[in-house]
């Protein structure tokens, strides 16, 4: 079983920066790959980011240049670093962990989820 728990979020501007951090209780945490969508209400939930086991990652096009994803092993920690915000980042940011790197393709490869974090970018 794999508990993820998301934290960093808050109320900035546009133009400001945000890191996400995603918490993991995870023996294989390293074997796994870590996903970080979003949601908006009214909206499915999209894919912003993602880091495979090995480092690799994956990015929306939407958030390319701005976002870097990132992970620690050691730490059993994924982050989100989120530079140049827009009010259209505003969204509950979620984790998600798979033992597949599909995940960077599909939500529904995640067999893990966290709680969310909300983020709000006022403009």
């Amino acid at each position: 079983q794999v508990q993820l728990v998301e934290s960093g979020g808050g109320l900035v501007q546009a133009g400001d920066s945000l890191r996400l951090s995603c918490d993991a209780s995870a023996r294989t945490f390293s074997a796994l790959a870590v996903g970080w969508f979003r949601q908006v209400p009214g909206n499915e939930r999209e894919f912003v980011a993602a880091v495979r086991w090995d480092g690799a990652t994956a990015y929306a096009d939407s958030v390319k240049g701005r976002f870097a994803v990132s992970r620690d092993n050691f730490k059993n920690t994924v982050y989100l670093q989120m530079n140049n915000l827009k009010s259209e980042d505003t969204a509950v940011y979620y984790c998600a962990a798979s033992t597949t790197w599909e995940l960077a393709h599909s939500k529904a490869r995640a067999a893990y989820w966290g709680q969310g974090t909300q983020v709000t970018v006022s403009s």
